[in-house]
């Protein structure tokens, strides 16, 4: 399976990493209204990424989970690459 060094901006990708941090949710207002937001640091042996968690998604996941992204859509915001669940994406942990 690829990793991480292998994801490209406005394409799909699936791989497993591992989280090694979540940022403070917040606050923000989308063109659907309020939301909550928080960022998940990912890690692989080839490199790290930030995984975009919305809402109820943000108390799913914990530090030191390994998880598998299946579909997850890649774009670029501010200069990096970061991963979002997009339409059909979805989060598996494995351990």
């Amino acid at each position: 399976m690829p990793g991480i060094a292998s994801l490209r901006a406005n394409a799909n990708a699936t791989f497993t990493a591992t989280i090694t941090a979540i940022s403070e949710a917040r606050d923000v207002t989308t063109s659907r209204g309020p939301s909550r937001v928080a960022d998940a640091t990912l890690q692989d042996e080839t490199g790290t990424t930030t995984l975009t968690l919305w809402g109820d998604d943000i108390a799913k996941y914990k530090v030191g989970q390994k998880i598998q992204v299946t579909d997850g859509w890649v774009k670029d915001f501010r200069g990096r690459l970061q991963v979002s669940m997009g339409r059909s994406g979805k989060v598996t942990v494995l351990a």
